[in-house]
């Protein structure tokens, strides 16, 4: 292979944009699941509490009110 042809098999890699919209799917992808997983670790603390307080509500006798 001559100089010539590592050259221009080189620049026709440079130009090829393709690889490129490759790359950018995967750092929009990494970016949505860091996003949910966000999202899903600050709403986790939430429900859980919401979640207690049913099942103390639920485990009271009957004729008491539950606190909102």
């Amino acid at each position: 292979m001559t100089f010539e042809a590592i050259k221009q098999s080189v620049m026709k890699f440079i130009e090829d944009e393709e690889g490129l919209t490759v790359v950018e799917y995967a750092i929009a992808g990494g970016l949505v699941a860091l996003g949910v997983t966000g999202a899903f670790t600050m709403l986790g603390d939430g429900v859980e509490i919401t979640i207690d307080k049913l099942s103390n509500c639920l485990g009271q006798t009957s004729g008491q009110t539950c606190p909102n």
